[in-house]
């Protein structure tokens, strides 16, 4: 099983990006979603953009995160 958590892109610089995770910055490979912009939730894995997802599913998903975290 692989873990996929939601982040923000703040910038692009060619297949590169910065993207926010809960306040948190991190560089990120966009290679796997090369039409994602800036401004767009992307679903991160292993340091590459997987997919992009809206913004509704990019709050649940945290919240889903957030909540298993706390269980333990």
């Amino acid at each position: 099983m692989c873990l996929a958590i939601p982040a923000l892109i703040k910038t692009i610089n060619g297949q590169q990006a910065e993207v926010d995770i809960e306040g948190v910055t991190r560089g990120v490979s966009l290679q796997l979603t090369p039409e994602a912009r800036v401004g767009d939730y992307v679903l991160l894995h292993t340091g590459y953009a997987i997919s992009i997802i809206d913004e509704a599913e990019a709050e649940e998903t945290m919240k889903l995160l957030k909540e298993l975290s706390e269980a333990n």
